[in-house]
């Protein structure tokens, strides 16, 4: 058994909550990060951190809270136990534009971030260490962002996280009992109702959700039935990229300022078999007006019990009607 005090305080590693039996990762490496100047940014091209020239790039990010250096992850709980924080922790960057919003890509420009999504996704899978990878995205400055290039993450986990399992368990638990994908079941409903949809093309359907916590929640959800990144065709690519491009275009039209959010690729573990998971994309926003901002405050982060500012049949209505322009 490892107590927390025998571990370095620059070591990222896990440590076990018995009270909510999860694990929470503790990287004070982190606080070390510098504040950039204002001239000059490590994702730039002429930086010396990247290459001189790219489209979309893969960036090991320097403060990395999880990798594949740390001591080997161990299952094993109890009080005070902690273990190695190991996977990876990479830096996506959509463009080499320094100042270019996620809502200014062009589609093409999309099409080449879910390759670069899906390759790196391949190759973390492979790693007999990870169990899930988390695509992600953080937005805007209240969100905590502190470098404005454009750009994303992607996290290899030797766990999955408490919030996937509880979406696998409730999945898995449907598909006992009614033999059918609880995400097409919702999403069918979605369609059938149809207030809450936004947008939709042949292979995607952008909808915000009757359960929607965070205000103008929207989750982007694949009509066929499948569980990663690597299992997409070249239709459905096409078709995310672009319903990704409104999506974003929308949501920096709705108060006429860069929405402050978070996305959340939603795809299967890494290991094991899930036919009942289904691809999807999450956005987390946290701006409930032109100059209101949603907090997370004593409910929401310290019951788990979230309360939402706005009707999702209103938002949504408000959204089809916002223009997707630049």
């Amino acid at each position: 058994m490892l107590y927390a005090e025998e571990v370095n305080q620059h070591t990222a590693e896990l440590r076990w909550h018995p009270l909510l039996k999860q694990w929470v990762a503790v990287a004070a490496l982190r606080q070390d990060r510098p504040q950039m100047p204002e001239n000059w940014c490590p994702f730039c091209p002429g930086s010396g951190k990247v290459p001189d020239a790219y489209d979309v790039y893969l960036y090991p990010n320097d403060f990395a809270a999880f990798s594949f250096d740390n001591a080997p992850f161990s299952p094993e709980t109890g009080l005070f136990q902690t273990t190695g924080a190991q996977g990876s922790c990479d830096v996506v960057l959509y463009s080499p534009e320094h100042t270019q919003l996620p809502s200014q890509l062009k589609v093409e420009q999309w099409m080449k971030v879910i390759d670069l999504w899906t390759h790196r996704t391949r190759e973390l899978f492979a790693h007999s260490g990870v169990e899930y990878v988390v695509v992600f995205e953080n937005t805007g400055v209240a969100i905590g962002v502190t470098m404005p290039h454009p750009h994303g993450q992607i996290y290899a986990l030797p766990l999955v996280p408490p919030l996937v399992r509880t979406e696998i368990d409730s999945a898995s638990e449907h598909f006992r009992e009614h033999s059918e994908c609880l995400y097409c079941r919702i999403l069918s409903g979605e369609l059938a109702d149809g207030r809450r949809v936004v947008a939709s093309n042949d292979s995607f359907v952008a909808v915000l959700p009757f359960f929607g916590r965070f205000p103008t929640e929207m989750q982007i959800c694949s009509r066929r039935h499948f569980g990663t990144l690597e299992q997409l065709t070249g239709a459905e690519k096409q078709d995310l990229a672009a319903l990704l491009s409104i999506a974003r275009r929308k949501y920096d039209n709705l108060y006429g300022l860069q929405l402050p959010l978070m996305m959340m690729v939603r795809q299967s573990p890494a290991k094991g078999e899930h036919p009942y998971f289904h691809f999807h994309i999450d956005f987390l926003p946290i701006q409930r007006g032109p100059k209101k901002l949603k907090y997370l405050a004593g409910i929401e982060s310290g019951t788990g019990t979230f309360l939402n500012d706005t009707r999702a049949e209103d938002q949504a209505e408000i959204m089809r009607n916002t223009e997707p322009r630049s």
